[in-house]
């Protein structure tokens, strides 16, 4: 079966909140070991959050709008941050779509451990070599089956499968050599 995947004009999206499956971090978690303190600087509603809180992790949580979720700051542009919060040396997120680019970029910049959820086409571009060769991108998590559907925020349209192959890429700031392609589950 043949899926086409159709993204919603930029104008549509407005700020771009498409919240992570609960079970796409749990698979997360499998795959890699995380320190106690992260941050997560496109927080959304928390869908990150809650799933590495409740796992015992410290997430210092912000975001550009402020969705009223419990411990998060909002109003906090993360393209206009200057230095992680203290003693935090990692990033994990969701990035927005239409500033994916510039958001792995500027994280790269800021901390040495940087986790992304990405569409598998994110490998792909010849604009994205900065960010995708020669930067420390250790690993990249591939789904096995496609996530379910990350509907953006507000959506009340036809509730439907995800169309997307998506994987967490996985970077650091000293690895050095191949990128290691490795395939997980988000099932049990």
């Amino acid at each position: 079966m043949r899926h086409i995947v159709r993204c919603a004009p930029h104008a549509e999206r407005g700020h771009d909140l498409y919240e992570t499956p609960p079970v796409a971090v749990e698979a997360l978690l499998r795959a890699e070991k995380l320190p106690y303190r992260i941050w997560e600087p496109a927080a959304g509603r928390g869908a990150i959050v809650n799933v590495l809180r409740a796992r015992g992790h410290d997430v210092i949580a912000t975001d550009l709008v402020d969705y009223g979720a419990p411990g998060q700051m909002g109003g906090r542009d993360f393209l206009l941050e200057f230095e992680p919060p203290p003693d935090c040396d990692t990033i994990v997120s969701n990035r927005p779509f239409k500033i994916a680019n510039e958001f792995v970029a500027h994280a790269l910049d800021l901390c040495p451990r940087v986790v992304m959820l990405a569409r598998l086409a994110f490998l792909e571009s010849e604009r994205r070599r900065p960010i995708l060769e020669g930067c420390g991108l250790a690993r990249v998590h591939v789904f096995r089956k496609r996530l379910p559907m990350m509907h953006r925020d507000q959506w009340a349209g036809r509730k439907a499968n995800s169309g997307m192959a998506v994987a967490w890429f996985c970077y650091e700031r000293d690895h050095q050599g191949p990128t290691v392609l490795n395939r997980i589950s988000w099932g049990r």
